[in-house]
């Protein structure tokens, strides 16, 4: 257990549970799915977002930070997260939002603002260079000394923490498969991973090309190469990042009508709902084993 960790109050679930789901649908093309049951690692910081957090955090405290900023839209899981785990830690936070206020907040921002959470907003022009020398200066001069999380949390130490999850996991499988915003969590997954295993991310915005490159790039950054175990499926962000269509929604009633699990329509419906697809069009070959990745 990191500090981290153990400052909120034994409450991580590690490793988080791994479950098999039979599911009439698959049955007739010999596929085992499991789920990896990230989502329940924490009741307020789940899944990748724990994963993600836990090193720097631990990293944050080391050099002196008491104040967290990070960015994100106005659903980010990544701001709820980090609002909670500066709340449970000690951290004054700081959320850089995209986009102008809209009040009343919504639920995501509502509970990061109840946290104790700062909220600040930037026009979408200058979200877009958030990550320039002029922006990051004019933010500090604001909120003065902080330690800096990228959109997503995703960066060298959060694919570390992500890298971690596949040793958990101790029956044999041949695929995993897991939603993609940042690349953060497939990068780390896939470097995670052992011989003949290969890691299928499932974007969740539209247009999201780039994120080949960036999981490259943040792979380079956590262990000096990329690898080659993994791809990434473009076909299922439902008109964009935070979107949904009926057929997403039908899916995810299906889903918690036949399992008792609601999932998250932002991320992880995308990815199941992309994973039925491609088993039901014979994609993977009888005796497949994939580990679904619910964070």
């Amino acid at each position: 257990m990191n500090a981290a960790e153990g400052g909120l109050a034994g409450r991580v679930r590690l490793p988080s549970p791994l479950a098999g789901l039979p599911d009439e649908r698959l049955a007739p093309y010999g596929v085992r799915l499991l789920l990896k049951r990230d989502d329940l690692i924490h009741p307020e910081v789940p899944g990748n977002k724990w994963r993600k957090l836990r090193h720097n955090l631990d990293a944050a405290r080391e050099q002196g930070f008491g104040r967290l900023l990070t960015f994100g839209g106005a659903y980010s899981n990544h701001i709820r997260a980090t609002a909670a785990a500066g709340h449970h830690l000690g951290f004054e936070t700081v959320g850089v939002i995209r986009g102008e206020e809209h009040r009343p907040l919504n639920d995501s921002l509502a509970y990061a603002a109840g946290r104790g959470m700062v909220l600040t907003y930037l026009d979408r022009a200058t979200y877009r260079r958030k990550t320039e020398p002029d922006v990051l200066a004019r933010l500090a001069e604001r909120f003065g000394a902080c330690y800096v999380l990228p959109e997503g949390g995703s960066n060298g130490l959060a694919v570390r923490g992500c890298a971690e999850l596949p040793a958990e996991i101790t029956t044999e499988f041949d695929v995993i498969a897991c939603a993609c915003g940042t690349g953060g969590t497939l990068a780390g997954i896939a470097a995670g991973l052992g011989a003949g295993q290969r890691a299928l991310g499932f974007a969740v915005l539209k247009g999201g090309r780039f994120l080949d490159d960036e999981v490259r790039r943040l792979q380079r950054e956590a262990f000096g190469a990329a690898t080659a175990n993994w791809t990434i499926d473009y076909d299922f962000a439902f008109g964009g990042y935070a979107k949904r269509k009926p057929e997403l929604d039908a899916f995810i009633a299906g889903f918690g009508a036949r399992h008792g699990i609601t999932l998250d329509w932002v991320y992880e419906a995308k990815m199941l709902y992309g994973l039925f697809v491609r088993i039901e069009a014979g994609e993977f070959a009888a005796g497949t084993r994939i580990v679904a990745v619910l964070s």
